[in-house]
């Protein structure tokens, strides 16, 4: 029942006070993907013409299956031209095919999910040589049943594969998880240690729409962390 400017409102006060506590809050945009054409409109209308502060891409989400990523290819194209990244979810409700349609229509900067391209060996290595990052939630996937187990989870293989994987909580509280816990998760599946980790987030800086200065900033600080924690450098 918000009206758009009162979301925008509500966006900034809780910026502000996140600000306050040292965190910085960037917002994405995403149209829920069930809801079609008319969601599309709306979610694209309200990213150009009355953006919050902080509005740094453009997603697609919800519902994957029976979903057509071409349906949004002119949406995806108009918030490029304004300079919001495409971040689409695809390749976890539905398989690699969602993936490939992504790819085709929605020329994404990153992928939500995607882990289900592990299923068609071309696509892996299109993701690998293209270094289109996947948005990994282990725990999110168990919970929605996408994966049977986190010891079943495909993200050691994507990994291997040479995939740029960054790792997420999808939403913390739905899921019961933190940041934090995600990695544990995958440095337990994958048997990294803490420099397989860092490396882990290195990549989730450079796949963000950080400013440069700023990602250079932290990836000093990831890789000062790095040396002090794992001399030896070994990564998996």
């Amino acid at each position: 029942g918000l009206t758009h400017g009162e979301l925008v409102a509500g966006l900034a006060e809780g910026r502000a006070r996140a600000a306050a506590r040292g965190v910085d809050l960037a917002w994405i945009y995403d149209i829920p993907g069930q809801f079609g054409e008319e969601a599309a409109r709306v979610t694209l209308r309200d990213a150009l013409d009355d953006p919050p502060d902080g509005l740094v891409a453009f997603g697609l989400a919800g519902a994957e299956a029976g979903i057509d990523r071409a349906a949004f290819e002119a949406a995806f194209a108009a918030a490029r031209a304004a300079g919001l990244p495409g971040v689409p979810h695809a390749g976890e409700g539905e398989g690699p095919d969602s993936v490939w349609a992504a790819l085709r229509h929605l020329q994404p900067a990153r992928i939500g999910h995607g882990i289900r391209a592990v299923e068609d060996p071309a696509l892996v290595a299109h993701l690998a040589e293209a270094a289109i990052p996947l948005e990994v939630c282990p725990t999110s996937n168990v919970c929605t049943r996408v994966v049977p187990s986190l010891a079943e989870h495909p993200v050691g293989a994507l990994i291997d594969a040479g995939v740029t994987v960054t790792v997420n909580s999808d939403d913390p509280h739905m899921f019961a998880t933190t940041l934090t816990d995600e990695y544990r998760a995958v440095a337990a599946v994958c048997g990294f240690d803490v420099d397989g980790v860092a490396g882990l987030v290195a990549n989730g800086i450079a796949a963000s729409f950080l400013p440069a200065q700023r990602k250079s900033d932290l990836l000093a600080e990831v890789e000062a962390a790095r040396a002090q924690g794992s001399p030896g450098g070994i990564t998996r």
